[in-house]
Formats: structure tokens, C-alpha cells, sequence
């Protein structure tokens, strides 16, 4: 059994469940051998920054930073890593988008997952290859393609 710790250091009426956070992320984990745990820290735009400038060196808050475990191969553990979401970046882009925002929190937080699996977006082949896992896994969940509009993360 997966293990999803959410830490909600920012908290808005709009954020999703506990339970649907939950959901989002074993529905990429659901087909895999193992268990594995994962922790949602949801923040402010200033912790984003923050983290966004120390570890991407990138100025400004962002929607998701995936912060993957790397331990010595002697060290055994089942946690995957850690989901930092912003949730008034997450929220202001559902806006300007036009998405509902129940679907961006799906898709960022599944997005997120598959980046603490290893998938990036760094160069063209690798983009397609994520953003067509994200799209089979949000037709399971009854949610649109996020990309038919153009719009990226």
C-alpha cells in the first residue's frame, strides 16, 4: 500500500481532498511492484520561490517542484520523494487557462509523480513520451487532454 503524506503549510477551500490527492498519485503508482511513499507539501508562492531559485535556479514561484530520494544503494527505502505544489500559481493558471481546477490539480499532481518515476520534459522526444502518459492517465480519470488548447506546463 502506497503512503501519502500531505502537508498543507498553505490552505485555500479550493485545494482538492486528502483523499483526492491521494488518488491522483496511485493512479500512476497503481501498476507497479512495489509500494512507495510520497509527501504533498502544498505552499505559498514565497516557499515556491524559495525552493524554485535554490534547487532549479529559477526565479519565482512555480506550480510543481518533484524532488526525487537519490540514497545509497546500501540505504533501503520505499519513499519516492516529495511533491511541492504552489497553490496560488496552480490556481491563477487554472484561470488563464480556462481549465477547471479540480483537472489542473490532477494533472499537475500526476505530472509531478511521474517525475519522481525518472520521465522528463528536458528535450522533445521526452516531453511527448510524459505528456502522452499524462493524458492516458487523466482519461482514466475522466479528465480531458490538458494540451489540446497548446498550453504547457
Amino acid at each position: 500500500m502506497n503512503i501519502i503524506e500531505i502537508q498543507r503549510i498553505y490552505e485555500t477551500d479550493s485545494q482538492p481532498t486528502d483523499a483526492q490527492l491521494e488518488s491522483w498519485v496511485n493512479t500512476v503508482l497503481v501498476n507497479l511492484d512495489e509500494d512507495f511513499e510520497v509527501v504533498i507539501r502544498i505552499v505559498d508562492e514565497t516557499e515556491s520561490a524559495q525552493l524554485n531559485e535554490s534547487y532549479r535556479h529559477k526565479k519565482g514561484a512555480t506550480n510543481i517542484l518533484s524532488f526525487s530520494v537519490d540514497l545509497p544503494d546500501e540505504i533501503e527505502s520505499n519513499l519516492l520523494g516529495d511533491l511541492v505544489i504552489c497553490a496560488p500559481v496552480l490556481e491563477r493558471e487554472a484561470t488563464e487557462q480556462n481549465k477547471p481546477l479540480y483537472n489542473h490539480w490532477a494533472h499537475i499532481v500526476i505530472h509531478g509523480t511521474l517525475h519522481l518515476l525518472g520521465y522528463d520534459h528536458i528535450d522533445d522526444v521526452d516531453a511527448e513520451e510524459m505528456e502522452a502518459k499524462e493524458i492516458i492517465l487523466l482519461k482514466t480519470l475522466s479528465i480531458p487532454n490538458p494540451y489540446e488548447d497548446g498550453t504547457d506546463l
